[in-house]
């Protein structure tokens, strides 16, 4: 990038000061709202309650050579339900999905007495199953 003399000579700092600190005056309402309120019930946040109390039975994947994937198709209908999830790595988990992309999945996970949020890649995820 050239730059020349002329604007060199007639850079303001101050003048970029002022609108920076004009754009923050403009934002600020937003900084007085609270972003880190906790989760709320139901489907528009966190589980409604604590997941089933067993473990389902892990279903029998055919050997193929090439692991399988999970498509985000197929996961999708699981949003707002209890799902388990056996990662490929792990231990298997209760989860209550709240977002499914192209790539991952995002949402909540039961670790001992209390739901946590996670967010995983579909590569990560060996089977699953919707409750």
């Amino acid at each position: 990038m050239y730059i020349d003399e002329d604007t060199i000579r007639y850079y303001n700092a101050k003048y970029n000061y002022e609108l920076e600190n004009r754009a923050l005056t403009l934002a600020w309402p937003y900084r007085q709202m609270n972003f880190f309120t906790p989760f709320t019930q139901g489907p528009q946040g966190g589980p409604p309650s604590t997941p089933p109390n067993f473990v389902p039975p892990q279903p029998q994947l055919q050997q193929i050579g090439v692991a399988p994937q999970i498509d985000k198709g197929a996961i999708r209908p699981c949003l707002y339900r209890f799902v388990y999830i056996w990662p490929r790595r792990g231990n298997g988990f209760w989860a209550w999905l709240t977002f499914v992309g192209p790539r991952s999945v995002s949402g909540f996970r039961w670790n001992r007495n209390t739901w946590r949020f996670f967010g995983m890649d579909l590569r990560d995820i060996r089977s699953f199953q919707c409750f």
